[in-house]
């Protein structure tokens, strides 16, 4: 098939995208396609686009505009298949703040949280900062809403100044912030694939070996540890198994996508976040499940493809 994949971008993950990007097209190359990777440059996408006219795009964006919704609604305009999710599901996921107000409808655990626009909080910091304190506690965890790659995310141990300058961090990706309660215990993904039928490939513990699973601990080999299956009990991995299937339901995911977790006490799964395009570099998790479950990375890309080309869970404009 003539595949395209759509890499880099001008995110703050564009360097992660380029490494997933080029995995995914050394795999498609393996497998015989004809594939191409395109850098996304939003003035000459389209006419890129019509120039090869592929079968199907790999979308290997991670961030914004591939990870939002906005590419998903350009390829269903010009009649392209894609990977991974469409436009509603793309749209939710990336903000953290609204992933969070839906899984609280659905009654589907997430950790405590308060969000605060940039002109809230300049009006009175004090005040803000008095709230997350008194709802939340500390530590806390106080995240940039629709960064990945845990770009934005600072865990503060005291108030005040430390406080003050994570906020402030957080609010130069975007104008607003997140502060989430800080849960102690095992950072857990749940990689899922499938469209109609959803199913969790094996579960992944992370441990980081700088003590906090930033961006350097994930795309650093020696960093960070990935143990499959998870100590934990197993009906603790049955409960993330069954949060899983029904986050990625309930939001519309298709094709695959990451749900990530805190195991707080080493008891209680919290999803934390839904990942719509998940990496696929050589430190990423989701080809590391993949593996344990006897699907060697070329295999992953070409089942993603399938997914995507599925004619009873893909639809355009008529």
């Amino acid at each position: 098939m003539k595949i395209a994949v759509l890499m880099g971008g001008p995110s703050s993950e564009r360097e992660v995208s380029l490494k997933s990007g080029t995995a995914v097209y050394k795999a498609l190359i393996e497998l015989g396609h004809d594939a191409i990777q395109i850098d996304l440059d939003l003035k000459t996408i389209v006419e890129k686009l019509k120039d090869f006219s592929p079968d199907v795009v790999f979308n290997a964006l991670h961030g914004k505009p591939g990870e939002d919704g906005s590419v998903q609604g350009l390829l269903e305009l010009m009649g392209i298949p894609y990977t991974g999710s469409g436009i509603l599901a793309s749209a939710l996921t990336i903000d953290k703040i609204v992933t969070k107000e839906f899984l609280k409808q659905a009654g589907i655990p997430t950790p405590e949280f308060l969000s605060c626009t940039a002109a809230q909080y300049k009006k009175d910091k004090e005040k803000i900062q008095k709230q997350i304190i008194n709802k939340l506690g500390l530590p806390v965890v106080i995240k940039a809403p629709t960064q990945g790659s845990t770009i934005g995310v600072y865990i503060v141990r005291q108030a005040g100044e430390e406080l003050a300058a994570a906020i402030e961090n957080a609010l130069k990706y975007e104008s607003r912030f997140m502060a989430e309660a800080y849960l102690d215990g095992p950072e857990i993904t749940a990689p899922v694939i499938g469209n109609d039928q959803p199913q969790v490939l094996p579960l992944i513990e992370i441990v980081s070996h700088t003590g906090f699973y930033d961006y350097e601990a994930k795309y650093t080999p020696g960093l960070s540890e990935h143990i499959i299956p998870p100590r934990l009990p197993e009906v603790v991995i049955s409960q993330i198994n069954s949060l899983a299937r029904q986050a990625y339901t309930i939001a519309g995911c298709r094709g695959f996508a990451r749900i990530d977790f805190i195991v707080a006490q080493g008891q209680y799964p919290n999803i934390i976040e839904i990942n719509s395009v998940p990496g696929m570099t050589a430190t990423s998790l989701v080809p590391d499940a993949a593996r344990a479950a006897g699907l060697d990375f070329p295999a992953l890309v070409q089942k993603i493809i399938d997914l995507a080309l599925n004619p009873e869970t893909f639809t355009f404009f008529s």
